[in-house]
C-alpha cells in the first residue's frame, strides 16, 4: 500500500466504508454480547453496521498514508483524528436525539463522557492495526472486484444503509419525543403530588383547629357554642372542598399515567430495538424518563 491510495474512486471509498463499519458491528456486537451474556444488536442502525467505525476508518486512512513510514506519527495521527471524529458525533447525536448512545462517565480521563484517555489511545492501536495489517488484505480484494461488479455492489448496500438509515433517524426521533412526553408527565406527576401533600396537610391542620375550637369553647362558655358550630360548618366545608380537588387529582393522575402507557404501546420495533441494542445509552436531559422506559420495556 502507498500513496497510490489517494487514487481511489468514490465506489471504493464506499466499499471501504462499509466493510469497516460492518467489521465495527462485529467487534462491538460481540463485546457487548459477551459481557450482557445476551445477543445485542449493537449500534444505532438495525443492519449489520456502525458508521462510527467506517467513517473512523476512511478518516484514519487520510490523515496516517502520508506520514505511514513512521509508526509513531501513524499512531497519533489516528488518536487524534479518530477521537475528533468520536466527539464531534457524539455532541451532534446527543444534540439531536437527547440521548447519549456511548458514554464515557464512569472512565478516567473523560471529557463530558463523549471521549476519553482509554478509547483515544485505542484508537491509536486500531490504527496502526488498520493501516499496517489489515487493509492491506482488504485493499487487495476492493481493487481486484470487477468495476460493475464493485459499482453495482456500492449502489445495493448504499440503497440499503440510506432505508436503515432514515428508520433508524426516525426511530431515533421517535424515542426523543417518548422520553420527552415522559418527562413532562413526570413533573407534572410530582406537582400533583406536592398539591396532594399541601391539601393533606391543610386538611389535618383544619381537624386540629377544630378540635382545638371546639375544646376551647366548650372550656370558656357554652354561649360561645353557636359560634363554634358555624366554624365547624366552614371547617367541613373546605373539607369538602379539599376532597373535591383530591378526587380531580386522582382522575388527572390516572389520565396521565394512561397517556403514558398509551404513548409506550404505540413505540415502533425499530424504537424498541434501537434502545435494547444500546443498553449502556443515556440521557442527561431525561434520565428517569429513560430509566422509566427501560423498566416498562422490561415488564412487557
Amino acid at each position: 500500500m502507498n500513496h497510490a491510495i489517494f487514487t481511489y474512486d468514490t465506489t471504493d471509498w464506499l466499499l471501504f466504508f462499509y466493510i469497516y463499519s460492518f467489521c465495527g458491528w462485529i467487534f462491538e456486537s460481540t463485546y457487548v454480547s459477551l459481557k450482557k451474556r445476551h445477543p445485542v444488536n449493537r449500534g444505532f442502525l438495525r443492519g449489520p453496521m456502525l458508521p462510527l467505525y467506517g467513517s473512523g476508518a476512511v478518516l484514519m486512512l487520510f490523515v496516517s498514508i502520508p506520514v505511514e513510514q513512521n509508526a509513531v506519527l501513524v499512531y497519533l495521527a489516528g488518536c487524534i483524528a479518530a477521537t475528533a471524529l468520536e466527539y464531534v458525533t457524539g455532541v451532534t447525536m446527543e444534540r439531536l436525539f437527547k440521548v447519549r448512545y456511548w458514554d464515557y462517565s464512569s472512565q478516567k480521563f473523560n471529557f463530558q463522557g463523549q471521549i476519553c484517555l482509554s478509547s483515544t489511545l485505542a484508537w491509536g492501536g486500531l490504527t496502526l492495526l488498520m493501516v499496517y495489517v489489515i487493509h492491506k488484505p482488504i485493499e487487495s480484494v476492493v481493487l481486484a472486484l470487477p468495476y460493475q461488479v464493485a459499482s453495482i455492489l456500492s449502489h445495493v448496500v448504499t440503497f440499503l444503509f440510506a432505508i436503515d438509515g432514515t428508520l433508524s433517524v426516525k426511530a431515533a426521533l421517535e424515542v426523543r419525543d417518548m422520553l420527552v412526553n415522559m418527562e413532562e408527565i413526570r413533573q407534572k406527576l410530582e406537582i400533583m403530588q406536592h398539591r396532594a401533600d399541601a391539601i393533606l396537610a391543610y386538611a389535618q391542620e383544619d381537624q386540629k383547629e377544630r378540635r382545638d375550637a371546639v375544646a376551647f369553647r366548650i372550656r370558656t362558655a357554652v354561649d360561645r357554642l353557636e359560634a363554634s358550630v358555624e366554624r365547624m360548618e366552614e371547617i367541613r366545608g373546605r373539607l369538602a372542598q379539599y376532597q373535591e380537588e383530591m378526587d380531580s387529582l386522582k382522575k388527572r393522575l390516572a389520565a396521565l399515567r394512561e397517556r403514558a402507557g398509551q404513548a409506550q404501546a404505540a413505540m415502533s420495533g425499530y424504537s424498541r430495538s434501537l434502545l435494547r441494542g444500546n443498553p449502556s445509552a443515556t440521557s442527561r436531559y431525561f434520565k428517569e424518563a429513560l430509566t422509566e422506559l427501560r423498566e416498562r420495556m422490561q415488564q412487557e
